[in-house]
């Protein structure tokens, strides 16, 4: 690792720190509630800390600590215009833990995005793993590293493994897996190559919406179901008998109601030998897609989480 990005690193876990210490909390909200939000005047009222680290607005500099801006500066994060600083990173809470992601708005196509998915992704992982488990679990498309901390809070003998195409995304994972005190490896790669033959568990929250410039929220064809369909083929070849799949993703249901996700993922289970667990966590999310052509025949888009347990002992 070069020098700077050592740097970077220490700076942002240092912020990290210096965050917790001031009790530092922000919930992020999709990107269309963040713009209503920002829209409203009593914003400029909030804490700096939160407009700067959580509405990604420019802050004056005399309002902040002067050690948050040094810390900043130092992680090559912060951007001066006069008076005032803005920050190219977010600091958001989840389930008591901080995590560093990109500001707001993610229009890079290497952003590192966190929002209400994220939490939804998080509860599913709460819910599927059992505090016991001492596997090898791996965060597919990990980001920022939220499934794999929480699991590693849910199941503290897990080893794991965060894997993602998007070497900033990983970076970042690390600081925050650091400030967290987990043990983390990470995999630079598309989808599982690489990855090791076997493995016990795999979770996901694969992008899943079509035709996205972003690599965070691209899920390719079939209305952005195809990068989760690869994902579960993917993991089907690699968990051990009995091993599970907790994939978190979203479905574009289409007119007359129809559920294309869950059928292909039954067609692909049945194939498999693999067992089926499937549920709608939310019927109706991003709706303003439904106004793009490429949501022309679709009534809504539902957010869905599927347990998939591998041919073997455990499936039955």
């Amino acid at each position: 690792m070069a020098n700077g990005a050592i740097g970077e690193s220490r700076a942002l876990l240092a912020l990290l720190e210096r965050l917790e210490a001031e009790a530092y909390n922000f919930v992020t909200p999709t990107p269309a509630s963040h713009a209503r939000v920002l829209q409203r005047a009593a914003t400029a009222a909030d804490d700096p800390l939160r407009r700067l680290l959580g509405w990604s607005l420019p802050v004056e500099r005399a309002a902040l600590p002067a050690d948050i801006t040094r810390l900043l500066a130092a992680a090559g994060v912060l951007h001066r215009s006069g008076g005032q600083v803005r920050s190219d990173v977010r600091v958001s809470r989840l389930k008591s833990l901080l995590f560093l992601h990109s500001a707001y708005p993610t229009a890079a196509i290497d952003a590192v995005f966190l929002g209400p998915d994220s939490y939804r992704f998080a509860d599913l992982v709460e819910r599927e793993l059992a505090p016991e488990f001492d596997g090898l679990a791996v965060d597919l498309g990990g980001g920022c590293g939220v499934g794999a901390l929480v699991a590693a809070r849910r199941a503290p003998r897990a080893r794991l493994l965060i894997a993602d195409i998007n070497p900033r995304a990983l970076a970042l994972a690390r600081i925050n897996a650091a400030h967290a005190g987990i043990a983390v490896e990470t995999l630079l790669a598309d989808g599982l190559e690489g990855a090791p033959a076997r493995i016990d568990l795999v979770m996901a929250n694969p992008p899943y919406m079509a035709n996205a410039a972003q690599t965070y929220s691209n899920g390719g064809d079939r209305h952005g179901a195809g990068l989760s369909l690869a994902w579960v083929g993917a993991a089907l070849t690699r968990l051990v008998p009995g091993g599970r799949l907790l994939l978190y993703t979203g479905s574009a249901i289409a007119v007359g109601g129809a559920d294309r996700l869950r059928e292909a993922l039954a067609e692909i289970c049945e194939a498999r030998g693999a067992r089926l667990r499937y549920r709608e966590v939310d019927p109706d999310v991003f709706g303003e897609e439904l106004d793009t052509e490429a949501y022309a025949d679709v009534e809504r888009i539902a957010a869905v989480a599927a347990v998939i347990v591998a041919a073997g002992p455990g499936a039955a």
